[in-house]
This record gives C-alpha cells, sequence and structure tokens, in this order.
C-alpha cells in the first residue's frame, strides 16, 4: 500500500510538472505577441495612430524578415541614414537634438534620452510619428504608409491585415486548417512544377487534390478574400490573403459557400466553396477533367510575390489536424 501510495504522489508530481512545463511554453511562446502588441497599444496612445494600423505595418515589414533565424519584436526598420540624418556627419548618432538639426527619423521612444536605431520602441515610436506627421484619418495614414514602402499592394496588404487584427483583437492569428474535411475521399500528390498545356505552355503552380463533386472547400487560415470569381484557367476561384502576406488560392470550384464576397474575412476550416471541374473556357465551362480542388500557395517578401510547393505544407497540416481529431477520441 505504502509502495502504491508512493508511486501515485510521484505520478502526480511528474503530471503537475508536465503541465507546468506545458504552461509554460506556452507563455514563453505567446510572450513575444504579448510584448508586441503592448509595445503597439502604447504607441498609438503617444502618436493616435491606430494599434492595428502599426500592426499591420510591422506585419507587412516582417515579410522581408522571413529568412531571419529569430524573428525581431518590431520589424520596421529604418536605413543609417534616414534615421541619424542625410547630411549628419555621424550616421551612428543617437542624440535626439543633433538628429532633429539634421532632420533625421530617430526618435526617443522609451524615454532613455537616446534615438537608438537598435531599439525595437525607438524605432515603433518614429514609424508612428512618421505617419501621425502625414495628418489625422485613415486615408492620411494610408498616404503615409506608400511613401514609406513605396508601393501600392503593401497599402492593401496592410490594410487588411489591420482589418484582421481589428476583428479579432488579437496578434495570434497563426492556426490553419487542411483544406478539405478528413471525413472526406479525397486523394493528392506533389504535382507543382509539372507541365501545362492548356492555353499555352506553362508550370502548374499547385496541387491537385482530388476529391467527389460538391465536397467542401475550407479555408486554410485567417484571411481576407481578394479575389472571386471566374478566371479562364482557374474557373470558379477564390483568392485568400492571410495574415503574412501569403495568398492561398483555391481553383475549379463548382460553386462558392453562400454569401461569400470579396473583402469578407474567413478564418482556418470555414466552409468557402465546394469541390468542382471548372475552367478551361468561357464562364460555366465545367468538366474538362475530373473533379478536383486546385491549392495554390503564393508568397511574398515585401517586393514581388511568388508560387511555392504546397504539397509539404499540406502535409503537415494534414497531420496535425489527425493528430488533433485522435486527442479528443
Amino acid at each position: 500500500m505504502k509502495l502504491l501510495t508512493h508511486m501515485t504522489c510521484c505520478f502526480l508530481i511528474l503530471s503537475a510538472l508536465l503541465i507546468e512545463t506545458a504552461v509554460g511554453k506556452e507563455k514563453s511562446a505567446d510572450e513575444p505577441l504579448r510584448e508586441r502588441k503592448a509595445l503597439y497599444l502604447k504607441t498609438s496612445a503617444l502618436t493616435g495612430v491606430p494599434w492595428e494600423f502599426l500592426a499591420g505595418c510591422d506585419q507587412y515589414a516582417r515579410m522581408s524578415t522571413r529568412k531571419q533565424t529569430s524573428e525581431p519584436l518590431i520589424a520596421l526598420h529604418f536605413s543609417k541614414r534616414e534615421w541619424a540624418g542625410l547630411a549628419n556627419p555621424n550616421e551612428e548618432d543617437q542624440n535626439p537634438l543633433s538628429i532633429a538639426f539634421f532632420g533625421g527619423s530617430g526618435l526617443d521612444g522609451n524615454g532613455d534620452g537616446k534615438s537608438d536605431r537598435e531599439n525595437p520602441e525607438d524605432r515603433l515610436f518614429a514609424f508612428a510619428q512618421w505617419i501621425a506627421a502625414e495628418g489625422p484619418g485613415q486615408d492620411n495614414n494610408r498616404i503615409a504608409a506608400w511613401k514609406f514602402f513605396r508601393r501600392g499592394k503593401a497599402v492593401e496588404m496592410i490594410d487588411g491585415f489591420s482589418r484582421l487584427y481589428s476583428h479579432y483583437n488579437t496578434l495570434d492569428l497563426s492556426a490553419h486548417a487542411f483544406p478539405l474535411s478528413l471525413a472526406a475521399h479525397y486523394d493528392y500528390q506533389s504535382t507543382w512544377g509539372s507541365r501545362r498545356g492548356w492555353g499555352g505552355l506553362r508550370i502548374h503552380e499547385g496541387t491537385d487534390l482530388f476529391a467527389d463533386y460538391g465536397t467542401p472547400v475550407r479555408s486554410t487560415g485567417y484571411g481576407i478574400i481578394e479575389m472571386i470569381g471566374w478566371n479562364k484557367y482557374g474557373g470558379w476561384r477564390i483568392g485568400i490573403r492571410d495574415i503574412r502576406g501569403n495568398y492561398h488560392y483555391f481553383a475549379h470550384l463548382k460553386g462558392y459557400a453562400p454569401h461569400l464576397q470579396k473583402g469578407h474575412i474567413v478564418e482556418p476550416g470555414q466552409e468557402i466553396g465546394y469541390v468542382g471541374s471548372s475552367g478551361y473556357g468561357p464562364p460555366g465551362t465545367m468538366g474538362k477533367f475530373p473533379p478536383h480542388l486546385h491549392y495554390g500557395l503564393y508568397l511574398d517578401n515585401g517586393k514581388t510575390e511568388f508560387s511555392v510547393d504546397p504539397y509539404p505544407v499540406l502535409r503537415v497540416w494534414e497531420r496535425e489536424e489527425r493528430a488533433k481529431k485522435k486527442a479528443t477520441h
């Protein structure tokens, strides 16, 4: 009995430690997001620029840091000359007065008396003041963002990111879902890069998931519908831009879920359409190939958009969903 009691106590202690460790890991994973949002809120209160707009701009800047080994707290950045001032003889200058004298953008955001380009709080504050200098209101914010990033697509993405942050009131929008229900009958292989001949020689920019007509198609993440309607190649298709700037392309659909429109916000697992065989012709063309979902994934690095093979990430999402389903049974 004593041995059993001892083993029971050990089991309870070990279980508590495992739970504490898991919670600790979850907290540590969430901590950068909480710290980042706190900075957005503080800077918004100081400058009047909406926190979700600052978050949207920072998220756009983050797209160009994908290859970095560690994700910066604040991705917005200035060149040394922009920060210190073009005529400033000291491009490493951290003195707010001399930086202001030479017309630099650098500011002291954390009150330590220095305008430190490497300090995320200083960078965010300087950026927010750049935005605020254009004038109040959404239109002026958008104009300032265009002047900073010098790309029309940037403003469109920032608007979308800001809407998502405002709608959900959180920065944690990284969840994904497999585009088909695991209960559906489907099959897919890696076909990205294979040749396609209809409409001219080209490569296949996606993965084909073969399934029955009418099988529900689901959004793979949080995002905004950027494109919906007919395309002579993809037939009835939907394009969704997610919070990381990735473009998710769903094509050859039979039709759409009710009431979906361009600009609507969607969530992981939300039904958006149905597997079909539309495309390869004028509007309404169907049946030129077996029913399937063409799923394409396009990344944007802040300068250009390009197709990547979605097959590996589809496998990951499928495995994760199976694991979650197994864990709940």
